[in-house]
Formats: C-alpha cells, sequence, structure tokens
C-alpha cells in the first residue's frame, strides 16, 4: 500500500494490439521500402582489447540541437507514416480505440483535512482532471485541468500532495514527456496558484510539513546550458522549501556531494515529528536511511539503517516506535519494528510479521486505523491481509475477484482508505475500504463499451530453458480455440512485477480474434529478491531464454501459429524485445520494441542511465562488457538472416531512455541485410517515456502498431458492431 518510490526505473509501459486469427500464411510482400541514408562514422571504442565499431554514433545528438539528427527524423517519420497509411486496419482500431475509451476513470482519492482529493478522465480527454470533494460521496469541483496548458494537450498534471489540513495543493507540471518538472502550490478554496515556483526536480517525493508552512523535496543542480535532456543525473540533495519565499532561498536538508551517485527522497511521518531520507544509488531497492527529529530543539540528521544493503520502506510509525518492510534476511520481505531511543548506534529490529513460509511476496504495507495492511503477491496476483501491530494476523481482505490491488494509502489514525482494483477483464474500479468493519464498498466503477464475460483469462506455468517454471496470462475471447494472431509483452527486470491489469488497447487486439499474453520473467519481482537475481547482471540472459520459451510454448500448445506471433514490449522490455528478436527472428512475425534501451555499452552515459548498472552492470568492468556486448541489440544484428518485421518507436522528449537508443538501432538494422520486412521507427514528438503522453497521442500510437501487427500476422481488421 505505501512505499518510498525514487523513480529512476525504467518505468514498465503495460501492453496493447489486436486483430482476428487468419490461416497460417505468410502476409504478401509489398514494394522495397527506400530507408533514409544514415551516415556511418569512423568511431571505434577499445573495450579490454575488443575492437567495437559504433557507426551511428552521431545519432546519440539531440534532435532539438543537431540539423543532421533532426533531418534524420523527419527522414524515418516520413517513411513510416507513407508505409502506416497503406495499413487498413489503421483507420478501424483507431476508431474502436477512440470508443473503448471514451469512459469514465477515476484515481484513487487522497483525504486530507476532510477533503477529497482525486483524478478523473471523463473519456477521451488528453490528461486527467484533478477534483476536490468535500465528502465521500459529495459533488467534485475542478481543481486542476491541465488540458488548458497546450494546445496539443501534452503538458500534463504529474506528481501532487495535498496539505495536511486540505487547505493548499503541491502539485507538478510535466512538459512534453520530460521526466523533470516544475513544483507549484496551490490554495484550493481560491484556486489560485501561489507564487512558490520550484525547478530542476526529477525523481522526487513530495512532503509537506504538517503545519503547511512548507514542503520538502529533491532536485538536481542546474544543467549545463543546452544538456537539459541528456546529461546525467547527479547530486540529487534534499531541501525545504518555505512558502512564500524565493527558491533561492530553500534550505538544504541533506546532501552527499562526495558520492555525487547517491539519490535522496523523504517522507514526513504523519505525526509531522520525523524527516525520513532514503538514499539509494541504484534501482536497487538497497537503501540508506536517516531520520530528523522535528521536534528536537537543534534538528540533525541522524543514519539508522547505513550502508546501501537493504529494502527499509517506512510502514509507518507510533512515536518512535517505526515499522518497516524490509528483505534483510528475508528475500521475499517482512515487517519489522524499531524503536528510536533505543540508547545504540543503530537501532535494534524486531521481527513482527515473519517473511511468507509459502512464498507470498510482500508488496507493500502501510498502518491505517491502527492495523498493519499488507498486500502480497500469491503466484502474481494481489492478497491483502491485515495484521495488529504487534504483527498477529487478522485474516484477509476480501476483495472483488483475482487480479491486482493498488492504492490503499492514507492517515494511520484514520479507518478509511481507498483502493483500486484491476484485472485483464475488470475495468480499473475504486473501492472505499472501512479498517474498522473489514468492508469495502464500490466508491466508483466504470461502464466500457464491451462485455467483459466473453473474454477467458488463463494462468499457465511453462517451462524455460533450463527447467525453471515460468507463469503466464494468456487471455482471449471465448470461442477461440485455433492457432490465432498473438501478442506476447513481458518486462523482466528492475524488480517490477507485471500483475494483471486492464488495457482497452488489450481489448481492441482480442475483439479482432487476437490472443494476448504476458510472460512473467525473471528480473521482475514476482516471487522476490531470487527471481530478480535470476534476471539480471550475468544472469540476464535467463530473461531472453524465458521469453523465447513463451513464444515456443505459445506455439507448441496451438495457441498461435506460423507466423502468427507479435511480441511487445517498453523501456527494459524494449531492450528485450530487441535482444530476442536478434536471437530468434525465425520465432517472430512481428517486433515491437518501445522506447528500448538498445545500446548496452553506452547506456550509463545519459540522464538516468548511470542507475540501471545495477540490474546491467557496469561497461567499463570486464566481465560486465562481455555480457553486455553479447546481447546488445545494437551491436548484434545478424545480416544475412530474415528478421521479423519491426516497427520501434521512441519519442523525442525522452529523457529517461534517450531516443538515441532507438535512433542508432534503426539505423543499424536499415543497414543490415536482413530480409524484405519492414523494419521502421515510430517517433513521436512532444512526447517522453510515457507517463502524461495525451490520449490522443496514446490512440494513434497503439493504432499504428496494431494495424502493423496484424499485417504481418495475417489478420483480417473489421469493424466492431
Amino acid at each position: 500500500m505505501r512505499r518510498v518510490l525514487l523513480g529512476v526505473l525504467l518505468a514498465t509501459t503495460c501492453p496493447a494490439y489486436a486483430q482476428t486469427s487468419q490461416p497460417e500464411s505468410s502476409p504478401a510482400m509489398t514494394a522495397p521500402i527506400h530507408y533514409p541514408d544514415a551516415k556511418r562514422g569512423d568511431v571505434v571504442d577499445d573495450y579490454f582489447g575488443t575492437k567495437v565499431a559504433d557507426p551511428y554514433r552521431w545519432l546519440e545528438n539531440d534532435v532539438r540541437t543537431d540539423k543532421q539528427v533532426e533531418a534524420w527524423v523527419a527522414a524515418e517519420n516520413q517513411v513510416t507514416q507513407s508505409y502506416l497509411a497503406t495499413l487498413p486496419g489503421r483507420d478501424v482500431f483507431a476508431a474502436r480505440l477512440k470508443t473503448l475509451l471514451n469512459y469514465e476513470r477515476f484515481g484513487v482519492p487522497v483525504k486530507k483535512g476532510g477533503r477529497y482529493f482525486y483524478t478523473h478522465n471523463e473519456g477521451l480527454q488528453n490528461q486527467a482532471v484533478l477534483f476536490v470533494r468535500d465528502s465521500v460521496n459529495g459533488t467534485g469541483r475542478v481543481l486542476i485541468d491541465p488540458n488548458t496548458w497546450s494546445k496539443d494537450g501534452a503538458t500534463a498534471l504529474a506528481e501532487w500532495v495535498p496539505s495536511e489540513d486540505g487547505t493548499k495543493l503541491l502539485y507538478t507540471i510535466q512538459d512534453g514527456g520530460t521526466d523533470w518538472r516544475t513544483v507549484k502550490v496551490l490554495d484550493v478554496a481560491t484556486g489560485k496558484v501561489m507564487d512558490d515556483d520550484v525547478e530542476w526536480v526529477k525523481f522526487s517525493a513530495l512532503a509537506w510539513a504538517k503545519d503547511g508552512s512548507g514542503f520538502y523535496y529533491s532536485r538536481f543542480p542546474k544543467p549545463p546550458e543546452g544538456e537539459k535532456f541528456q546529461s546525467t543525473n547527479e547530486n540529487q540533495a534534499v531541501y525545504f522549501h518555505k512558502l512564500g519565499t524565493p527558491q533561492s532561498a530553500d534550505t538544504l536538508i541533506y546532501a552527499t556531494p562526495d558520492q555525487p551517485k547517491r539519490g535522496h527522497g523523504v517522507q514526513v511521518t504523519d505525526d509531522g515529528k520525523w524527516l525520513v531520507i532514503t538514499t539509494t544509488e541504484g534501482t536497487d531497492n538497497r537503501y540508506e536511511v536517516a531520520v530528523v527529529d522535528l521536534t528536537a530543539p537543534k534538528p540533525a540528521v541522524r543514519v539508522i539503517f547505513p550502508g546501501l544493503e537493504n529494502d527499509w520502506s517506512l510502514v509507518g510509525n507510533e512515536g518512535a516506535t517505526f515499522y518497516w518492510s524490509t528483505n534483510k534476511d528475508a528475500p521475499r520481505e517482512k515487517i519489522v519494528s524499531t524503536n528510536l531511543l533505543a540508547r545504540s548506534l543503530y537501532p535494534p529490529v524486531t521481527d513482527l510479521v515473519p517473511e511468507d513460509p509459502k512464498g507470498a511476496v510482500l508488496e507493500s504495507a502501510s498502518i491505517l486505523g491502527g492495523r498493519i495492511i499488507a498486500n502480497y503477491l500469491v503466484d502474481v496476483k494481489s492478497e491483502v491481509r491485515r495484521y495488529a501491530l504487534d504483527g498477529k494476523a487478522e485474516g484477509s481482505v476480501k476483495l472483488p475477484g483475482i487480479g491486482s490491488v493498488s492504492g490503499g494509502g492514507g492517515d494511520e489514525k484514520d479507518p478509511e482508505t481507498f483502493y483500486a482494483f484491476t484485472s485483464f477483464a475488470t475495468p480499473t474500479t475504486i473501492y472505499r475500504y472501512d479498517v474498522n468493519t473489514d468492508t469495502s464498498t464500490v466508491w466508483a466503477a466504470p461502464k466500457v463499451a464491451f462485455d467483459p464475460a466473453r473474454y477467458d483469462v488463463k494462468q499457465v506455468f511453462y517451462p524455460s530453458k533450463d527447467g525453471t517454471k515460468i507463469p503466464m496470462f494468456i487471455v482471449r475471447k471465448i470461442g477461440i480455440t485455433g492457432p490465432a494472431p498473438t501478442l506476447l509483452y513481458a518486462y523482466g527486470g528492475f524488480n517490477i512485477s507485471i500483475t494483471p491489469y486492464f488495457s482497452t488497447a488489450a481489448v481492441a487486439w482480442m475483439e479482432q480474434g487476437g490472443v494476448y499474453a504476458v510472460a512473467n520473467i525473471r528480473g521482475g519481482g514476482e516471487y522476490g529478491k531470487a527471481w530478480h537475481d535470476a534476471g539480471r547482471l550475468s544472469h540476464k540472459l535467463n530473461v531472453f531464454d524465458d521469453f523465447i520459451a513463451a513464444g515456443e510454448y505459445l506455439k507448441a500448445e496451438h495457441y498461435t501459429g506460423k507466423d502468427q506471433l507479435a511480441i511487445q514490449g517498453g523501456s527494459n522490455g524494449g531492450l528485450l524485445i530487441g535482444a530476442v528478436t536478434n536471437q530468434r527472428p525465425d520465432l517472430f512475425a512481428v517486433s515491437l520494441p518501445e522506447v528500448g534501451v538498445m545500446d548496452m555499452l553506452r547506456f550509463d552515459k545519459f540522464t538516468a542511465g548511470r542507475y540501471w548498472v545495477d540490474d546491467y552492470g557496469y561497461p567499463e568492468k570486464e566481465a560486465d562488457f562481455k555480457t553486455l556486448y553479447a546481447y546488445s541489440p545494437y551491436h548484434n544484428v545478424k545480416s544475412g538472416v530474415a528478421y521479423p518485421a519491426i516497427l520501434a518507436f521512441t519519442a523525442d522528449t525522452d529523457d529517461r531512455v534517450v531516443p538515441g537508443h532507438t535512433f542508432k538501432y534503426t539505423a543499424a538494422l536499415q543497414h543490415a541485410d536482413i530480409g524484405p520486412k519492414p523494419h521502421l521507427v515510430r517517433i513521436e514528438t512532444r512526447a517522453g517515456h510515457g507517463s502524461g503522453k495525451p490520449t490522443d497521442k496514446i490512440i494513434a500510437e497503439t493504432a499504428d502498431g496494431w494495424a502493423f501487427a496484424a499485417k504481418w500476422t495475417g489478420m483480417t481488421v473489421k469493424p466492431v458492431e
């Protein structure tokens, strides 16, 4: 339910695609595509005696400032759009996605000062609108409508946090998809924006002082001129901003200038008496934790969990007794307590809720209404359990079905909380949960333009190359029994679990008779630390083996047939798709890598890339280099081998995985002799890594991907009655 997130992860993009099953015949080849010329430079790097050519190094340059890159991008988009315009399913998918997305969507409410703050999209609005209610079932009024901020809808409301009394709102603006944020403050009663702008904020928690006098946040130094979207993110520090003062007067709370790679997040406990600073250096949940007693005459930073060794995520506190979820001696996490008044350098740890003996993974926990409410994963499905503060089990919360739970935050003394529940065939529904009575009631339920009862969801366990059983969800319309065009999605990294979720894009794919499959491959967090460790660093090849085995299983079990399997993944999942396409081009008909990490020898040179060494390793270390070079998508395109149809996706403002990754990968594909199928790139403008993308861009991008997949899996797309 509540966990500190330090925002530097390669965010996962959930799947979506669609079509109708057809005979096992290859689509007719189209006329040869004339790709734009991409000059090949003579850059060669020496890695431990291995000469590595990088002919497209120039494509790393920022498209905003480099005219050659700008011209190449324009030429590539022209070729891609000309090709996509020939696909008959494109307009059908776009129209259907517009219909499917045209339904009310609510976010999980946040209660402060008796007010309820929540987001709402009436259907096709490019950005969700922030509302507030004065009672749980009262009439909402608009607080912030980001749809008025830009003509193209690409300026988004990102993070937002109400003050303790609900009179003010701290919020951030995300422009064009960038990770950079501008922080602002709103007076809730009047709607007036106050003069408290804060800049150069990225990957930051936001925490109000409980008296509303100001807020804590994390920021980076201003980047050098012209390097805003590419320079590495280092020297993050925690500051306090007092309302009514300029940012230049903000108080530095915590920094580690001697360790510039460290990042710092901040929380204020519900009682307002403690500041909790969580430090990390990469993407692993290995944290150093410090606290500040805000009631002390001279508040000072005190490190209580040193060394960046384990996960320590705050569950809550009762005075000086703090509750944490941790993986120390518990790879699937447990709940412990510490007393900060203990007379020792570091407070002793007391176990409260031990690691689950049957293999469930503790995802998160919160103190609500005097109880510990803990969200577990059991074979990739949510289970919410209750505990007394002494760790005594009090049973499980009855959920609406098999699926995923999110939300569940709130004040520790308040028994009222809200959570979202979703599954592959269940649109996200918001529930109000009363801790005292242990009852859930629907707070907001969507009405969608399709019948969820017409879809069958199955979970299977298939063997990977080394015999490890890998879970996979397979979803399709009831009545689809034979081989059909299939979309296979996975992520496989950074301890991120891909749990059941609702996607209108996936529905559009399945309405056409397609099969939708999600493989929970190693590298994720579905089974705790061991599952993650088995899919990173020197074990990263397990991730690719797991995914390839999923494709082979789908064919062997006749879910899909020859030339009917499309694959998709985003970010770290884009790396996955690029790597397996190189390794097994014969297995797949269509490859759709999105915002992927494609150059594994230079990923750490840009923006947040340097954090990812926890999963990928260090290119400058010989052992890591050998592993990375062996699977790097950019470096392993196999000329002389027939490749599947490829449509790669990126965006000009992606400052998480800079677009140069996909630019270089695309140029390498188009230079190589890999067969007559199209190998294209779709480059979105005024968009980033995924968050904040306006609805109209999502529809257009998805329709393009689905129409492309339809063409090359032999599907016939028909309008849905």
